[in-house]
């Protein structure tokens, strides 16, 4: 079972969906844990992608090929996860702020929470401070993520904290921005939780907080 593990982690890792999926599926006809499929073929690969992306050995091409192998073999497995393993680790409501059409950087994260096991509310591209407060209230999500790739539209992730708080909704969820003019600095200046430098270091920040 290990060979296959390590087989579809490297088919994922390469974005190698179709043999992805094929090894995935003969593992679950020989009997294979979905869970060690998950945890070790998977999760293991997005994070061995994020490390790559991080250290700049991978670019975003690569980064979302290997994130879309990933949601791929997931129906693979799903119906055969039990217990712990099918449980849904929390839920996050995600978006680009208003002002921004980008959503390649967003998709990702969406595509990694989902196999790390979170239910997402992707609320799509240009995202009203308003529209981001009707799902934290309707929602109730863990965290509410936003991504900014325009400098001109910073600002928007800075008025839509503003209004989580107006409408006292700031204690019931953890923000998260990322994005490429993003900082550390800024985040901590609008007041968000916690900044995530790219799609790797989001879910691992919300793997780590969730609990």
């Amino acid at each position: 079972m290990l060979d296959s593990v390590e087989a579809i982690k490297d088919f994922v890792i390469r974005g190698k969906r179709k043999e992805a999926v094929e090894e995935a599926s003969k593992a679950i006809a020989a009997g294979a844990d979905a869970a060690v499929i998950m945890k070790e073929g998977l999760i293991g690969a997005m994070s061995v992608v994020g490390q790559k992306f991080s250290s700049g050995e991978f670019f975003l091409p690569q980064m979302m090929i290997a994130a879309r192998a990933m949601t791929e073999v997931i129906p693979v497995i799903k119906p055969y996860l039990v217990g712990e393993a099918a449980a849904k680790r929390g839920k996050a409501v995600i978006g680009t702020v208003q002002g921004d059409f980008h959503d390649i950087g967003k998709n990702i994260v969406k595509m990694m929470l989902e196999g790390a096991g979170y239910e997402v509310v992707d609320l799509g591209v240009d995202v009203t401070a308003e529209k981001f407060v009707d799902a934290v209230r309707r929602e109730s999500p863990d965290f509410l993520l936003m991504s900014a790739l325009i400098t001109l539209t910073m600002e928007s992730a800075r008025r839509t904290i503003g209004a989580v708080d107006a409408a006292g909704l700031r204690g019931n969820v953890r923000i998260g921005v990322g994005g490429a003019p993003l900082t550390q600095k800024f985040a901590d200046e609008i007041g968000a939780d916690f900044y995530g430098a790219d799609a790797y270091a989001c879910v691992e920040t919300c793997n780590r907080l969730v609990h």
